[in-house]
């Protein structure tokens, strides 16, 4: 029997679920032209849904011309529907992507990056933009310049110098709609078909398909407990740039330390290339201050990627791009053709925040908040797991690194974990070079009450005992 994945914790309606699962299937040509589908009944019931929302999603495939109906016989995949075998490993589906829980879900979610949404300063926020909606001229109610609104590229060019030892011109700078366009910026305006990507092994999985879907190799290198391991920086390839996380690796949480910067820098020195720097989350450092930035050292080769959807919401889709000044120009015309500009109303409004000092302010606030949150995170792994865990990469960020003994987090694992009513991610899902992380998950705390981290660390450990339970029963 045909095998697709129902999520019913998903706000995704079951009918889509099944249209796009099916979709994917006969675009990859997993499904083949003349292939006869379960009939409706058959389907639904091996599923366990109803036998409408089979029947509606096939007339969406029928409508869409993915399948052809035969009266009395069947329905069929149709002939000519698959698209190309890239799709098998480099495309991702609507499904693939979607993970946003469904709202009153009992699931407790340990999902990473994503910070306290109940103590987004809605206050200080809404007095600020009602002042700019009432304030600022009938322009801003335009079209307007792709890079950004001057007022905060001059704002946050010197807020960056003073907090992250990043130094530009606000020339320099480029607001983007988060840091996935800024990253996707730098793939269209670096990368193409052919060419090399020097990558940190692990890092996250979406930013190794934006990369691959240029048609660029990525060149992995592991990562140790010091971050990018640039020992082994290769000779015999020339890349079109380095990226790498070094204030906060993800999702390992190793800090790269200068002498590994400098032997970076001298690398891409003597290779031409560009190194982007993707700081996302170093304002909420633990112990000690904040690291500066890489950039800082080497301002004409280093491209540096910062966002504001962990210090404040991903919901504002606020993020920016530092450039060296030879690529300024073409960033911006890229950047038009993408989307015009970013949302000019919010630009003016977190120009505001950071220069009134609310930004900083409520830095300062979340980090003990998170700090706070990290403990527990600590303290119930400690009296659940004991010795049997090793915590990593827990001095700065919203997530934490746990490495437990004698344990891989298979798909099967994690299936059991989250009939748990729990959510956790494995490192290995980050990987280039499979097998080094099958041991280790990442717990992300941020949006997480004290209540909740608790209850969910407990849920992990019944549902690890469970798992073990019922591998015995299978030997």
């Amino acid at each position: 029997m045909l095998w697709i994945h129902i999520d019913r914790t998903l706000k995704i309606p079951l009918k889509k679920q099944v249209y796009e699962q099916l979709r994917m299937k006969i675009l990859r040509g997993e499904l083949s032209g003349g292939e006869r589908l379960p009939s409706s009944r058959e389907f639904a019931s091996h599923l366990g849904i109803s036998r409408n929302v089979v029947i509606e999603a096939y007339e969406q495939l029928l409508a869409e011309g993915y399948v052809e109906g035969h009266q009395g016989a069947g329905t069929f995949v149709a002939k000519g529907a698959y698209l190309d075998k890239e799709l098998k490993s480099g495309t991702l589906s609507f499904l693939d992507t979607f993970d946003v829980p469904e709202a009153n879900s009992d699931i407790i979610d340990f999902r990473s990056g994503i910070p306290a949404l109940d103590m987004f300063p809605r206050q200080e926020w809404g007095r600020l933009a009602k002042q700019v909606c009432l304030e600022a001229p009938d322009s801003i109610f335009g079209y307007d310049y792709p890079e950004g609104r001057s007022e905060l590229r001059h704002v946050l060019s010197r807020y960056l110098k003073r907090t992250r030892g990043v130094h530009c011109h606000p020339d320099q700078l480029v607001i983007t709609s988060g840091a996935t366009q800024a990253l996707s910026l730098v793939a269209k305006l670096l990368l193409s078909k052919g060419d090399h990507v020097i990558i940190e092994d692990p890092i996250t999985h979406e930013i190794q398909t934006i990369f691959s879907s240029t048609g660029a190799s990525l060149y992995p290198l592991s990562v140790d407990e010091q971050g990018m391991n640039t020992e082994y920086l290769p000779k015999n390839i020339l890349p079109s740039f380095i990226f790498l996380t070094p204030s906060h690796q993800f999702p390992l949480g190793s800090i790269l330390p200068i002498q590994r910067r400098i032997q970076l820098i001298q690398y891409a020195r003597q290779a031409d290339c560009y190194i982007v720097e993707d700081d996302y989350d170093s304002e909420f450092r633990y112990q000690g201050s904040p690291i500066s930035s890489l950039q800082g050292l080497e301002p004409e080769r280093v491209i540096y990627i910062g966002t504001f959807s962990k210090i404040l919401s991903p919901a504002l889709r606020l993020g920016y791009l530092i450039l060296p000044p030879t690529l300024t120009e073409r960033c911006k015309n890229l950047k038009w053709f993408n989307d015009l500009h970013t949302p000019s109303l919010e630009q003016m409004t977190l120009a505001r925040f950071i220069y009134q000092g609310q930004l900083e302010n409520h830095i300062r606030k979340m980090r003990k908040i998170y700090q706070k949150r990290r403990e527990i995170v600590r303290n119930s792994l400690k009296k659940e797991f004991g010795e049997n865990v090793k915590i990593l990469g827990d001095s700065t960020g919203l997530h934490l690194i746990v490495e437990f003994i004698n344990i891989e987090f298979t798909k099967q694992t994690i299936n059991i974990i989250k009939n748990n009513k729990v959510k956790v991610y494995p490192v290995e899902l980050h990987t280039i070079q499979k097998g080094k992380h099958k041991n280790k998950i990442i717990l992300g705390y941020g949006n997480l009450t004290k209540e909740e981290i608790e209850e969910g660390i407990c849920r992990l450990k019944n549902a690890l005992v469970g798992a073990k339970h019922e591998a015995k029963q299978l030997i």
